[in-house]
């Protein structure tokens, strides 16, 4: 199995901040939404993305519910 690293400029804060301010009053988005925010506010392409929506969730920033996320209590900076 290769191990691929990606060289990600984004801070997880400033992705979290970005869909934080995309999605105030949003119960719940998915996972292309997440990515789509983040291509449009961050300029992630697609792995560089799904790489930091996964340690978002991995750090207990989003949560998933019925197949959709959400965001921890939050509030953007």
């Amino acid at each position: 199995m290769t191990v691929i690293e990606l060289d990600v400029k984004v801070p997880p804060q400033e992705a979290l901040n970005a869909l934080a301010t995309a999605l105030p009053d949003e119960r719940g988005f998915t996972y292309e939404q997440a990515y789509t925010i983040l291509k449009n506010e961050e300029d992630l392409e697609r792995p560089a993305a799904e790489d930091i929506v996964e340690r978002l969730y991995m750090k207990g920033h989003l949560y998933e519910v019925e197949g959709k996320l959400r965001l921890t209590d939050y509030e953007a900076e």
